[in-house]
């Protein structure tokens, strides 16, 4: 058996059919009928009406890359179905915050808006919904967040998370959840031909990955093919971005979407508004793409100065708390558009679940992120009588308190730790390999390109991992203009070398000639003046 088809059967991928169906996914296969979907009828006959008296729509969407893509989406393809009063609203985090709110639901209103369809967002938003409707506002409502035990007072919800439907697959997107109205909408309105849809299939993707769902099944498809529509460039606004971000599209992958295209979109709404992402999916004239796109890229710049910063002060405070099971650091002034990715840095940097809280006067907001058998969202919730709010989920939560009791809620968090009795739980940051290589001679050129048929990579279908558990550290060079990257040359049984390679690596990466280790890595190809040579990014390493 090749070192390839260890990979998949270590997938689960031995039987020929099915890895035929994982390799060359089948968008048709997974085009499943969309009124499977509760109230998708509901929703289709209320904007088929709205069609026939061109009713004023507007698309609610969220400030994520998510409900962005999904906006653009509608956008795009109620043009072509023929509706003529469309408009989009795009809530503002650090006004509206997260889903509809009553001041938001007045701003549609004065927009004009009959019949409001949310992306994204909605599903526990009753409040909400019913005040548009006593305003005389419709509310089709899609999503694909959590539900309460009773749907909001819309016209329709469609959401995969109800248990009353009879759709096969669940983990859509809130962009493959827009995607599937516009498939009902095929059957009853002209002007997308059948067929036609799957040139949204690039903001799907996009959502799709950004969003962390599954990629399996459906959504597998969708980012398979939605890559294949961003090689052909159809999109005047992603095509700009993609020229800005130094993505060549005849060869763009998930791995672009995720850490080029989504940090770009993401960096607006973390410190200005969302709108300039939109501004950008939706541009049809090239300047005005590129525009918007070079915006995009110093809203980016900025973001990552202003992270380096944050991530620097919470270092500062978090070298003081060695004790802590849990990290609790906050500051005035901390820019909670992105703390969240400052957390996640903190999670990898000391290897504990983290809350991070940005000050603002007399309240503070924070963002968490954990790991193994600790709730980010449980942890919360044992703070319930000390915060204002907060909830999410187990390895991201969201909280907001009284400056004055943070000391109080670090002290609950870390109580509450250690009430569960966790044991070796940076065991779930290490790295797990698919296969375990004996020597170097299977790392070839054939593997990689082996390996890059398994795209898309991302939740549910990681990029595989190789490890080999005895090599010998042939040489060592520091890089960058503070030493912080590193590349190895590995040398194996056989005394074939690798050279293996890891961005802002931790100290314990930095080992010396002689040393015998473990690693782990993924293989890949360096091009440098036409030369094309087999390297290793590396993930983990140990001293044997």
């Amino acid at each position: 058996m090749t070192l390839f088809e260890q990979i998949l059967a270590a997938r689960g991928l031995s039987d020929a059919s099915v890895r035929q169906a994982f390799l060359s996914p089948d968008y048709a296969a997974t085009k499943y009928d969309p009124f499977l979907l509760s109230e998708m009828d509901k929703a289709v006959e209320r904007l088929v009406l709205a069609r026939q008296k061109q009713e004023k729509i507007v698309i609610y969407g969220d400030y994520d890359i998510d409900g962005l893509s999904a906006t653009a989406l509608l956008l795009d393809a109620f043009h072509s179905f023929g509706f003529q009063r469309l408009d989009a609203f795009i809530p503002n985090r650090f006004v509206e915050g997260y889903g509809m709110t009553i001041g938001a639901v007045n701003k549609v209103r004065d927009m004009g808006a009959q019949l409001i369809v949310t992306v994204d967002c909605g599903s526990l938003c009753h409040t909400e919904i019913a005040y548009a409707a006593d305003l005389g506002i419709d509310t089709v409502v899609t999503d694909h967040h959590n539900i309460a035990p009773t749907r909001p007072p819309a016209i329709a919800t469609v959401n995969p998370k109800y248990a009353d439907h009879e759709y096969p697959f669940r983990d859509l997107c809130g962009a493959g959840v827009a995607f599937k109205l516009v498939q009902a909408l095929q059957t009853r309105l002209d002007g997308l031909p059948d067929g036609y849809e799957k040139w949204l299939l690039d903001l799907v993707a996009l959502g799709t990955v950004c969003d962390i769902v599954t990629l399996a099944d459906e959504n597998r498809a969708n980012v398979y093919w939605g890559l294949e529509v961003l090689k052909k460039q159809r999109r005047t606004g992603l095509k700009a971005l993609m020229a800005v971000s130094g993505i060549e599209p005849e060869i763009v992958n998930a791995r672009h979407l995720g850490f080029g295209l989504g940090p770009r979109m993401n960096a607006a709404g973390r410190l200005d508004t969302a709108q300039h992402s939109l501004d950008m999916l939706t541009a049809t004239d090239g300047i005005e793409a590129l525009a918007a796109s070079e915006k995009l890229e110093a809203f980016n710049v900025e973001r990552r100065s202003i992270q380096d910063e944050i991530f620097k002060q919470a270092c500062e405070q978090a070298d003081g708390m060695a004790d802590d099971r849990v990290l609790v650091v906050a500051s005035e002034g901390w820019n909670h558009g992105v703390i969240g990715i400052v957390a996640s840095k903190l999670v990898e940097t000391y290897k504990k679940p983290v809350f991070i809280i940005g000050i603002r006067g007399d309240t503070a907001t924070g963002s968490a992120r954990s790991f193994g058998n600790f709730s980010a969202a449980d942890a919360v919730r044992a703070a319930d009588d000390i915060i204002l709010r907060g909830g999410g989920h187990g390895a991201a939560a969201g909280v907001t308190l009284e400056t004055a009791q943070i000391p109080a809620f670090r002290r609950r968090v870390n109580e509450f730790y250690d009430s569960l009795n966790l044991t070796d739980q940076v065991r779930f940051l290490q790295p797990s390999a698919d296969v375990e290589v004996k020597d170097f001679a299977e790392i070839t050129e054939e593997l990689v390109e082996q390996i890059s048929r398994m795209e898309p990579f991302g939740n549910g279908n990681p990029e595989p991992i190789l490890k080999i558990a005895h090599a010998v550290v042939a040489g060592v060079r520091r890089m960058g203009a503070n030493g912080q990257h590193v590349k190895i040359a590995l040398r194996d049984a056989s005394e074939k070398t690798l050279q293996v390679l890891a961005f802002n690596a931790p100290e314990s990466f930095f080992r010396e000639p002689g040393d015998e280790i473990a690693a782990w890595f993924q293989p890949n190809i360096n091009e440098w003046n036409g030369v094309r040579t087999v390297e290793g990014r590396l993930l983990h390493v140990e001293l044997r």
